[in-house]
């Protein structure tokens, strides 16, 4: 497949994704799935330890243990981001360990240190939110939507 000269931009464009698309190597499909479901089972592994660990610290409930299990995956997804071996981790562990709240907190803490010279406000406050801001905006949305579900469905029974 060649490019002719005197072929529209489109054209060329479209011919040139096609040759970019067979060189590409496939990628390990399964691989990368079967990575994602082992490191997505250590975190969630690793939330029941630390689940465990502030039920007995703190003598609370498995359930309201789960608000500090959260904050503390948070500050280790937000430590290793800024010691630079999230990135790392996340590469060869996939969407196992980018996808929940870790994956989220990295976005947070990776978005704060690259913008941190233009301040605090402008920088780290102003950049950090327009990743998250999406995020949380349509997480609210969500929880309002089955809240009201929710309540209708109480309602009706």
């Amino acid at each position: 497949m060649t490019i002719r000269e005197g072929a529209s931009q489109e054209t060329q464009q479209s011919l040139y994704r096609r040759m970019v698309a067979r060189a590409e190597p496939s990628p390990p499909r399964l691989r990368n799935a079967v990575m994602a479901f082992v490191s997505g089972g250590l975190v969630c592994a690793l939330g029941e330890g630390i689940t465990d660990f502030w039920e007995r610290v703190l003598r609370i409930s498995h359930k309201q243990a789960a608000d500090p299990t959260v904050a503390t995956l948070i500050f280790l997804s937000s430590l290793l981001t800024g010691l630079g071996y999230f990135d790392k981790l996340a590469r060869h562990a996939g969407a196992g360990l980018a996808v929940p709240v870790t994956g989220f907190a990295n976005a947070m803490t990776a978005t704060a240190l690259e913008f941190k010279r233009e301040g605090l406000v402008f920088g780290i406050g102003g950049r950090m939110f327009q990743l998250a801001g999406a995020v949380i905006v349509y997480g609210v949305v969500t929880a309002f939507a089955v809240g009201i579900i929710t309540g209708i469905a109480r309602l009706v029974r």
